[in-house]
């Protein structure tokens, strides 16, 4: 592992892939989930609608879904949000770390990141469990004994997937753009026999029609929009994923082939309801295909939900490992699965805990129609976010008008609002699964955020200068040998240097402080990766600086030590890390169920040894005891 690990930053280096290679992964990767929505989204409107009777439903419904893909999606997203990359970067998190950049300490902005990323971990769980339901509900009509095996059916699908996480995704992966590109040219080629059986679908283009049944149908037509949000959960993967092949491939793959085909099918689906060829209750989707067609066509939507969940679990093992790098979570076991691309990651904890969760939706639901008042609560939250952060980017990083920024901005906030409304209808059903997740996630990465700095503070009030360490030490006894010692500040001594002192009476011949930064940018240059300085008495202070999407290498960095004439033998050097212990005190600040949390984290917590990937045997771990 440690030689694969000395081989990923070079990987950048690399001359990129060809425009249309990266095209052919964002078909694979970016859109298997925003694709798979076709098979539920139609069906979940109309029904929510109260049945298929009138064609002014039905238009209503497709006039709704055709605009919210083109002002969710095409325009936001994809025209708009995706110009505010990090560095590259994508996402919620790397949004938030793109505003720090303009102010250090920005609680507001800072809790609105770590809330997003909290509603897509709530909301993750609950994307395989209703792809892959919807997928082999397909059965239903051509083998209709096969009913009561679905669910077990989707339960060994998805153990299958969880369980393949550890091998990583690089070989499927390979797979993924030629299936997804037969699958949207597959939905794209029924949706025209659907409305070649009636062409007035086309109407829908016009947006008056989807107004005039919001504006006529009450209530029914507010709710409803709970469904039509479906079409578009997951237009905050195609931001969140915008690192892996570039905003370019992205786009091109949507408006040229993706929004076309997704246009074409609910349309079909709609053409075929208002020729009266799909019973109440019945999914459009599968009625477009021939009935000689229909296992063929079901065993092709169960790849590309399975493509779907894939990007899904993918693209939470990466918001991890952002949010470990920021400060927002414990350090978790991360494993690199494949030397060729650095977005191959494998985080066991939120596999297996995903796994779990998934399954539990699973069972419980247990078919597509149920998981539906719960899913796009959590997503429709995290674009209202998007939007305000937005908004942000456009006043400082893009420097727009004010009125310009809240013209653009508040169409965005006004259609999310929207959206998030109608989808609170459904917290009293099973709406609060993802809430109550995310609630938990939130106050988790809070109380992580908060107990760190707070630790911090506590050990920085037991030390003293450096400067004035160096002085005091200045004709101590020293024996030979380096040590390291990691830190979070160099202008004062580590708590782990004084114990060593105190209790070893022992002072190396070379002492180098080692701080390791995370900046608010996805990946560091090699040229900026570290900054060494020479104190008196060969003492050395040593920056090393990382982003927030790339994994610590301490012996790596100390390899490139050598080109600021600072040379470690690592048979003669020992790193010191502390081991803390939290204590609670009798009259904390927090709250004592919130130290307790905290506690339990901070022991469980990935040492800082194979975090950094440190070698075992060069490590010396001291214990203290830090009140809080």
């Amino acid at each position: 592992m440690a030689s694969l690990s000395n081989r990923i930053h070079p990987i950048a280096e690399a001359r990129p892939p060809r425009f249309g290679a990266l095209v052919l992964g964002a078909l694979g990767v970016v859109y298997g989930d925003i694709g798979t929505s076709p098979l539920y989204t139609m069906k979940i409107a109309l029904d929510w609608s109260g049945g298929f009777s009138s064609s002014g439903v039905v238009l209503g419904m497709l006039s709704l879904i055709v605009w919210t893909l083109l002002i969710t999606t095409s325009i936001k997203y994809v025209a708009v949000v995706m110009r505010a990359d990090n560095e590259g970067e994508g996402g919620i998190l790397a949004l938030m770390s793109l505003l720090s950049r303009k102010q250090a300490d920005r609680i507001g902005i800072v809790s609105l990141g770590i809330l997003g990323a909290a509603l897509l971990y709530g909301d993750g769980a609950i994307t395989p469990a209703i792809s892959v339901l919807s997928a082999l509900e397909g059965l239903k009509a051509p083998v209709p004994r096969i009913e009561p095996y679905i669910v077990p059916m989707a339960v060994v699908i998805l153990v299958v997937l969880f369980a393949l996480q550890p091998q990583g995704s690089a070989r499927i992966g390979r797979l993924f753009g030629p299936i997804m590109v037969v699958w949207f040219a597959v939905i794209g080629l029924l949706g025209v026999a659907g409305i070649a059986h009636h062409p007035g679908v086309l109407l829908a283009l016009d947006p008056r029609y989807g107004l005039t049944y919001l504006f006529t149908h009450g209530f029914t037509g507010f709710l409803v929009l709970g469904g039509v949000f479906l079409c578009a959960t997951g237009a905050e993967a195609l931001y969140a994923d915008m690192g892996h092949f570039g905003r370019n491939a992205i786009r091109a793959a949507w408006y040229l082939f993706v929004l076309p085909m997704l246009l074409l099918n609910y349309a079909g689906q709609a053409g075929l309801v208002l020729d009266g060829q799909v019973a109440s209750g019945g999914n459009p989707f599968f009625g477009l295909c021939p009935d000689v067609l229909q296992i063929p066509l079901v065993l092709l939507a169960t790849a590309a939900t399975i493509i779907a969940s894939q990007a899904i679990i993918s693209g939470a093992f990466s918001m991890t490992r952002q949010a470990i790098q920021l400060g927002l979570c414990p350090r978790l076991h991360i494993t690199q699965t494949s030397e060729e691309g650095y977005g191959q990651i494998y985080v066991g904890f939120v596999n297996w805990a995903l796994m779990a969760l998934t399954l539990t939706l699973t069972l419980t639901f247990r078919s597509s129609d149920n998981l539906a008042a719960a899913f796009g609560i959590a997503v429709a939250l995290t674009m209202l976010l998007t939007s305000i952060l937005i908004f942000h980017v456009m006043r400082e990083i893009w420097h727009w008008s004010l009125y310009l920024s809240l013209s653009v901005a508040g169409l965005f906030v006004v259609v999310d609002l929207s959206f998030v409304t109608a989808n609170m209808m459904k917290v009293f059903e099973v709406g609060w699964v993802p809430l109550v997740v995310a609630a938990v996630i939130f106050a988790l990465m809070s109380i992580w955020r908060d107990g760190r700095a707070l630790l911090v503070m506590k050990l920085e009030r037991d030390t003293l200068p450096l400067e004035t360490f160096i002085h005091q030490m200045h004709n101590k006894p020293r024996v030979h040998g380096s040590a390291v010692y990691l830190t979070n500040r160099l202008d004062v001594v580590p708590v782990p240097l004084l114990h060593n002192l105190k209790h070893n009476k022992i002072l190396h011949e070379r002492v180098a402080l080692m701080q390791v930064v995370t900046k608010n940018i996805p990946h560091v240059a090699q040229k900026d990766r570290f900054e060494v300085h020479h104190l008196a008495d060969n003492y050395h202070t040593i920056t090393v600086n990382y982003g927030f999407m790339e994994s610590p290498n301490i012996p790596r960095a100390l390899d490139d030590c050598a080109a600021k004439q600072l040379r470690f033998n690592m048979m003669d050097t020992s790193f010191f890390v502390g081991r803390f212990t939290i204590v609670p005190k009798r009259r904390a600040k927090w709250r004592k169920i919130e130290t307790k949390i905290f506690e339990a984290m901070h022991r469980n917590a990935l040492a800082a040894t194979e975090f950094f990937r440190i070698p075992p045997n060069r490590v010396i771990e001291l214990g203290t005891q830090v009140e809080v």
